[in-house]
């Protein structure tokens, strides 16, 4: 195994990316550069310069159609979710190159591999009642997950670093994905019901988006070759970031991943 630097997992995950673009185009699947990498699309023509991942995003049913053939079609490149591996412990997706290894923050955290994740746009009740309760499970579920998975236990204020201390026993009487399964069946409460809006409920964002941002996609420039934008980009990326073409703070540009990579050496390009 050999270790790589941020640069070459940047390749790698482009290379991901390349991969995942021509199949969706190939099988008339509609998906979006999202996050972060939308903005860095739109912004920089490129990574945000301090960011070191790629994000895309999918309504419901393209996702599911994804889902049932990229793996089939795929040796090294693997689209995983709580679905269809056992064990899965994110309520997102990861597309994966399994020829790689990839460790958060370090060898004793979480072992995967270089990938780039795929969020689920989901329906979101036009009842804003019903979409406030929706977000409070999901919050509540996350939470509960974290805890049971040990995560963000550091630089905790001491009352809830004792309160979450105190629940993690309780909670291992759960398997490891209980809460992960429940954040995705909240997040397909209304999958089979017409609305007017979709929001992310696996993830961490709060506001709901109007339909027509996707009822078509562009063509954007990221890291010298193009990819899918939605059409109401801008709307999309206000709701992320507000004013999203100003750069934050020099203190705020800073990457917030830790990982360590390496590759299989024989699975070096000749």
């Amino acid at each position: 195994m050999r270790k790589i630097d941020i640069d070459e997992m940047k390749r790698i995950q482009v290379e991901l990316l390349q991969e995942v673009d021509a199949f969706c185009r190939t099988n008339n699947i509609n998906y979006w550069l999202d996050c972060g990498t939308l903005l860095g699309a739109i912004r920089h023509k490129g990574f945000i310069p301090w960011d070191d991942d790629i994000d895309i995003g999918m309504l419901r049913p393209d996702y599911d159609k994804f889902m049932q053939l990229f793996n089939k079609e795929h040796e090294h490149y693997k689209a995983y979710s709580i679905e269809n591996k056992e064990g899965f412990l994110y309520p997102f997706i990861k597309i994966m190159d399994t020829r790689t290894v990839l460790y958060e923050p370090d060898e004793k955290g979480a072992k995967l591999s270089v990938a780039i994740d795929l969020f689920v746009y989901d329906n979101a009740p036009d009842d804003e009642r019903k979409l406030r309760r929706m977000y409070r499970k999901r919050d509540l579920y996350i939470s509960l997950h974290n805890i049971r998975s040990r995560l963000y236990f550091t630089k905790q204020k001491p009352v809830v670093y004792l309160m979450k201390c105190i629940m993690y026993p309780f909670l291992l009487i759960f398997p490891k994905t209980f809460f992960v399964k429940r954040i995705v069946k909240n997040a397909k409460r209304y999958s089979d019901m017409q609305t007017k809006s979709v929001g992310n409920f696996t993830s961490y964002t709060k506001f709901v988006a109007n339909k027509k941002i996707f009822s078509e996609f562009i063509n954007v420039e990221f890291e010298g070759r193009t990819y899918r934008a939605p059409i109401g980009y801008d709307e999309w990326l206000k709701l992320f970031y507000n004013d999203y073409m100003t750069l934050p703070p020099l203190e705020k540009r800073v990457s917030h991943h830790e990982f360590k990579a390496f590759i299989e050496e024989s699975n070096e390009k000749i």
